[in-house]
């Protein structure tokens, strides 16, 4: 359904802009220095994607280790349990959108080179 729902990842060059292309992407909404309002997800994008991911993220919280790991130290943090899994979202996103481009298989004891210390 992913693929199909993204169009086989040739539109996009990075995650991030799968991310906006699902609607998962904080929008700041400020008016000068005055009128500062709360950062908000972008509405705009796949609905259908960015509601399936947001389900998946349930699942993903309770048997995945990294996700469960992300969402408790957002939630830690004093972060709403909904802003928790919406990060959880988009690196499940990111994740997808990685082994798609690189044609690797998943491997979850991977650790990046690029994670700082």
């Amino acid at each position: 359904m992913l693929v199909v729902l993204s169009v086989g990842f040739i539109r996009f060059t990075s995650g991030s802009e799968f991310n906006s292309y699902a609607g998962l992407t904080p929008v700041i909404r400020q008016s000068g220095s005055s009128l500062k309002g709360r950062s908000r997800i972008s509405q705009i994008g796949n609905q259908k994607l960015g509601d399936l991911l947001f389900m998946c993220s349930f699942n993903a919280c309770k048997y995945t280790k990294a996700c469960r790991n992300l969402y408790e130290r957002i939630v830690a943090k004093g972060k709403s349990k909904k802003l928790a899994l919406i990060a959880v979202c988009n690196k499940l996103l990111k994740q997808a959108f990685a082994i798609a481009k690189s044609g690797l298989i998943y491997d979850a004891s991977y650790r990046s080179t690029l994670v700082r210390n």
